[in-house]
């Protein structure tokens, strides 16, 4: 469709549902094709590749908005944004952090506590008992202090008025570390479903379907991604609803679906904190490399080293997220995760998804201050009732051997 030009002719919410069911399903080749390759690849490349691959899907629409305002940019000047131009420069920018930032957000509110509540369900009805917590090995206290130190450096955002490289440097190095730290693992890697049929094929057939996975998902990936953003823009015109919140929440979700869909079948099986801890995986990926990826966009599009601008709302955003991840960061200060936990993490995304779909203006901006806040006095609350156990994972995080990480404390 993309390649013949039908897609004119189809309605734009149809047309942002089928681009948005072929993410799902490049993100789904990706998933498969880079969970096989641990097979074939040493760790800090696995670590490299994986982590890529996470955030690909997110990485090209986000990139799509960045390039966009920064072409706007550099062919009006700065002061478009002021000006008449402003919507084809500021709206983009705009778009583009809405995507990352819906992406971070539904992987706390949604992923990790559908993980633990999925599994409590199954554990009460194959065990006839109640399911007191997810509990995640020593060996995440890597994850979550990386993940720390990104959303401490995020809290930060909100006082400036843009995303810039500097912040893509800092971000990035975070990841640097982080992946060094986690290069130390040698161990065999759990395959499920398709990939686990895939590590049973012989060498050369599993290494020659995982590449043309790859080839084929980055060719639908890049051919739909600007595609997909248009239909979702045209559909928000035609449904009257704001492009801003289609675009932070039905295209990150697409993206999402197999990381979520995957880790509900791991919890399914009672191997809940295998797919927890690939959902923190990933949102240090996405809180590190997606984030710095925008403003490197922009830069490249505007031939400029302006940052990616940031207007009121959008602070109020990146606040907002930063605030969930150290909410996050600091249930999982004892790696633990319970059901009551997983519960608030799922009330508090949910209700305040629900008044901003309803509020605008003045009012939804009160309603995402006072989230923030209800965020860090939480994280702040728990952090001090859990404090032995946050020396503990920073000490982990930052000092304990890798493998002596593998043996419980």
């Amino acid at each position: 469709m993309r390649l013949s030009g039908v897609g004119h002719q189809i309605e734009p919410v149809a047309l942002a549902a089928i681009y948005g069911l072929a993410v799902v399903g490049a993100s789904l080749l990706l998933t498969w094709a880079a969970e096989v390759s641990q097979l074939d690849l040493s760790p800090a490349l696995a670590i490299a590749g994986l982590a890529l691959v996470a955030v690909l899907p997110e990485y090209v629409v986000g990139a799509v908005f960045a390039w966009r305002g920064g072409h706007a940019v550099r062919r009006f000047g700065p002061a478009c944004q002021a000006g008449a131009h402003a919507i084809s420069s500021s709206s983009s920018c705009s778009l583009a952090l809405a995507n990352m930032l819906g992406a971070n957000r539904l992987l706390i509110g949604i992923g990790w506590s559908l993980v633990v509540l999925v599994a409590w369900r199954r554990t009460r009805s194959q065990q006839r008992t109640l399911l007191r917590g997810v509990t995640l090995g020593r060996a995440h206290s890597v994850e979550l202090t990386a993940l720390a130190l990104a959303s401490l450096w995020c809290l930060s955002l909100p006082f400036r008025h843009s995303v810039g490289l500097v912040d893509t440097c800092v971000l990035f190095a975070v990841f640097g570390a982080y992946s060094v730290r986690l290069a130390a693992a040698r161990e065999e890697p759990e395959l499920e479903g398709v990939a686990e049929w895939l590590g049973t094929r012989s060498t050369a057939a599993r290494r020659g379907i995982a590449a043309a996975m790859v080839v084929l998902a980055v060719a639908v990936i890049f051919l739909c991604a600007d595609a997909f953003a248009d239909a979702l823009i045209a559909s928000g015109s035609r449904l009257g609803i704001s492009d801003f919140f289609l675009v932070q929440w039905v295209a990150p979700l697409a993206s999402e679906a197999p990381e979520l869909i995957i880790a509900t079948i791991y919890a399914w099986r009672l191997r809940a904190a295998v797919g927890l801890g690939a959902l923190v995986s990933s949102k240090v990926n996405q809180w590190t490399l997606l984030v710095g990826s925008l403003p490197i966009a922009f830069a490249v599009a505007s031939s400029s080293i302006h940052g990616l601008p940031l207007g009121g709302s959008e602070r109020q955003e990146l606040a907002l997220t930063a605030a969930q991840s150290m909410f996050g960061v600091a249930v999982l200060g004892n790696l633990e995760v319970s059901t009551a936990e997983a519960i608030s993490l799922f009330t508090l995304f949910a209700s305040e998804f629900l008044l901003a779909a309803i509020l605008s203006g003045h009012a939804l901006g009160q309603v995402r201050d006072a989230y923030t806040a209800a965020y860090l006095l939480a994280a702040l609350a728990i952090l001090v009732v859990k404090r032995r156990d946050t020396v503990a994972l920073v000490e982990d995080g930052f000092r304990t051997p890798y493998h002596e990480l593998k043996h419980p404390r």
